[in-house]
């Protein structure tokens, strides 16, 4: 991991330089938000996203958003030690819960950068009852929303957010824009004490 670059530095004086990303799905849908999200923090770069399956630790539906940020934080770890040598180790993990207004499902992204880590959570869509109520009873999002919407296999394209907004937002722009935000750390590690920081 000697090699991670850093906005500071190698990252702006190599332009044309390759930043490679490993992925912990091989869903084109989460491949193409890390893409969107990295490409334009380090403007110049070429990037390249490997995807790669990695196992959430957890149930095929997480039910909780603690049970949710494991899945993530277990994807990206096992990138970590399984993937190519990259610069970043990035996963997503979708899931629900509830709160005192209602269920609703966010997404969770774990990045590992060096030694460093963030970790961050998406925007919160609220969720049909009965959706939720299918979910409780065994059922995955993706193939409830099927059924409801006449879709296959939505959750490879715009998602139960794409659905319900109507196409205004998707999995994947929910999805960039919290890889995004995560990346803030890596952005200025100097702010957020990452240990990159320490050997600028």
């Amino acid at each position: 991991m000697g090699d991670f670059h850093r906005p500071h530095g190698p990252v702006m004086s190599s332009p044309q330089s390759t930043l490679k990303v490993v992925v912990g799905s091989l869903n084109p849908v989460k491949i193409g938000a890390v893409r969107n999200a990295i490409a334009p923090l380090f403007p110049g770069r070429l990037i390249e996203c490997e995807g790669m399956h990695a196992p959430s630790g957890v149930p095929e539906q997480p039910m909780t958003a603690a049970e949710t940020r494991e899945g993530a934080i277990n994807r990206m770890e096992y990138c970590r030690a399984h993937g190519a040598e990259a610069d970043f180790y990035v996963a997503l993990e979708g899931g629900v819960d509830v709160t005192a207004d209602g269920p609703g499902t966010m997404g969770y992204v774990a990045i590992a950068g060096g030694d460093d880590v963030s970790v961050g959570c998406s925007a919160w869509l609220p969720l049909p009852p009965t959706v939720y109520e299918a979910l409780v009873d065994g059922e995955e999002l993706g193939p409830v929303m099927d059924r409801l919407f006449g879709t296959v296999n939505i959750k490879q394209q715009g998602g139960a957010i794409g659905l319900v907004t109507n196409g205004h937002v998707t999995r994947e722009s929910a999805y960039t824009q919290t890889i995004m935000l995560a990346m803030a750390p890596f952005l200025h590690p100097e702010l957020y004490g990452l240990v990159a920081a320490e050997d600028a």
